[in-house]
């Protein structure tokens, strides 16, 4: 099973991230969170990465009806997008919200999983071409 949503593009790493925030917010989603993950496993390890960057993406309307289905779906919230640097590329890759469906059984999740994977994937593909 393929749990993401995945688009390559020719850009430099902050113009990539700088257009993922942009595209989020045209679908309704804030990023609540940004992880670095090469600045922190270079301060916590002293190990070298490429650039990695994880947000958490939220559409508050979507949440909140996710959430009125099963209050323990906030363990799979926010929507993670990630940015990432890959030979010469970058790699904007997003967790398919359907996986909210797969791994719960809980088949309420269903329209809210379909119209977060829509948007995301919307999102993503005004970036450019995958």
């Amino acid at each position: 099973m393929d749990i993401g949503i995945t688009v390559r593009l020719d850009l430099p790493f902050d113009a990539a991230v700088e257009r993922t925030r942009a595209a989020l917010k045209e679908q309704g989603f804030g990023v609540l969170t940004e992880i670095d993950v090469q600045a922190t496993l270079r301060e916590k390890l002293g190990e070298e990465m490429e650039r990695y960057l994880i947000l958490g993406a939220c559409n508050p309307p979507l949440a909140h009806r996710a959430l009125g289905v099963d209050r323990r779906i906030g363990l799979l919230l926010p929507c993670n997008v990630v940015v990432r640097e890959d030979e010469g590329a970058t790699i904007v890759e997003a967790l398919d919200p359907e996986i909210m469906v797969s791994s719960t059984g809980e088949p309420g999740f269903t329209p809210v999983a379909q119209e977060a994977a829509a948007r995301l994937r919307k999102a993503l593909d005004t970036l450019g071409p995958s």
